[in-house]
């Protein structure tokens, strides 16, 4: 997904809507109690994520560090989207659940009141641009990346990770 079409859902909500029942009726997204043990689950696993990116990176694996920061980064997201009651196995429903239940647009009262904790526009960007570098990664014949971007990525992995930690702990 491009930012012109991060855009588009980010500012259209009957679109993020569509794409949330489109992925509903294929059984990708799924509604249910909110999961206690899963939301932490993921959280763990975002985490161990994170260390393993800390120490693959010192050893000059920078294809695995950059697939451990966007997985690191989803489990964290699919925390934070449990904590709505739903649970995904796409990556497009995890981010239209994102994006509707907290993108800083359209609020109900009590999420106003939490508004600074909320996900903004350059974490939904981030999220999609790590996914899109995984897929580099992973699939090209490529071992080898610029340790600088790889660096950046791995910092705003761990800062994605602390917020959704934040934003479920309140």
């Amino acid at each position: 997904m491009n930012e012109y079409d991060l855009n588009k859902l980010i500012n259209s909500p009957t679109l993020v809507d569509r794409n949330i029942n489109k992925q509903t009726e294929k059984g990708l997204l799924l509604k249910h109690n909110k999961d206690l043990k899963e939301i932490e689950g993921h959280i763990l696993k975002a985490e161990h994520n994170i260390r393993f990116v800390n120490k693959i990176f010192k050893l000059n694996f920078s294809d695995w560090a950059i697939t451990g920061c966007y997985y690191a980064s989803y489990h964290a997201a699919l925390a934070l989207i449990m904590t709505k009651g739903y649970s995904s196995k796409n990556h497009l429903a995890t981010l239209c659940v994102l994006i509707k239940e907290f993108y800083n647009k359209g609020l109900t009262r009590e999420d106003i009141e939490i508004l600074v904790n909320l996900l903004d526009y350059q974490d939904i960007l981030f999220y999609v641009e790590s996914k899109k570098k995984r897929e580099g990664a992973a699939y090209s014949t490529k071992t080898s990346f610029n340790n600088k971007d790889v660096e950046q990525l791995r910092m705003k992995a761990v800062l994605f990770v602390s917020k959704i930690k934040e934003m479920i702990e309140n």
